[in-house]
């Protein structure tokens, strides 16, 4: 599937900007300016975001205007700059990508990686979804692989997504970090995930501690 063309190539449709912390994954705890985008086709029924799904309600905003946000950002200390969505591979990324270099922010994506790849960034989350799997292309360039776990099926999943990641990789090439994260307030996700991260040494625990915090 072709990313679709914005409706101007300087202008993207934003759900929101903000400066906080990262909640998930390996960079948790850490300084980040985040670019919300609008547009999601995956459609996850426990999305916490589903007010990004349509893209066309969503102001289309100038990359100018994100470039310079992203520079404050940087300014008041945040370490990096994370692309999330929504689902941002639905839009051409290589744009904001340069928008966003004079910034001096690395580069960080978000992704259930479907879509057509797009944009350079120094660190990929790939989240992939059972009902929508990811493209070749997100599961060999992703640096750490998440997979949200509500039920025993999650977990397979997640195993079968790993394999698949190495399997594009050569053989010098390292793997993806591997988490699993239990769903928002899935007690079933939370025990099934912390006995799999006790019983499998390669994965580790992700938690949304943004949510615990109640911060952004």
């Amino acid at each position: 599937m072709n990313a679709p063309e914005s409706f101007d190539s300087r202008t993207l449709p934003v759900v929101e900007t903000f400066h906080s912390l990262q909640g998930e994954g390996l960079h948790a705890g850490r300084s980040a300016f985040f670019i919300r985008l609008g547009g999601c086709s995956v459609g996850c029924s426990w999305c916490d975001t589903k007010h990004s799904w349509p893209a066309d309600v969503h102001p289309q905003r100038p990359l100018e205007q994100l470039q310079a946000e992203a520079m404050a950002a940087a300014a008041a200390g945040a370490a990096f700059a994370v692309i999330t969505g929504g689902e941002p591979l639905e839009h051409r990324l290589e744009p904001l990508c340069g928008a966003l270099a004079p910034a001096g922010l690395p580069l960080h994506l978000e992704t259930s990686g479907v879509g057509a790849w797009s944009g350079q960034f120094q660190w990929i989350s790939l989240s992939p979804k059972p009902h929508r799997p990811p493209g070749s292309e997100a599961l060999r360039r992703c640096h750490e692989l998440k997979v949200v776990v509500h039920t025993p099926d999650d977990l397979a999943f997640a195993e079968a997504m790993a394999a698949a990641a190495l399997e594009r990789r050569g053989p010098a090439e390292p793997g993806p970090a591997l988490l699993v994260q239990p769903g928002w307030d899935s007690a079933e996700g939370q025990r099934l995930a912390v006995a799999f991260v006790q019983a499998h040494p390669h994965w580790r625990l992700s938690l949304q501690s943004h949510k615990w915090l109640g911060v952004r």
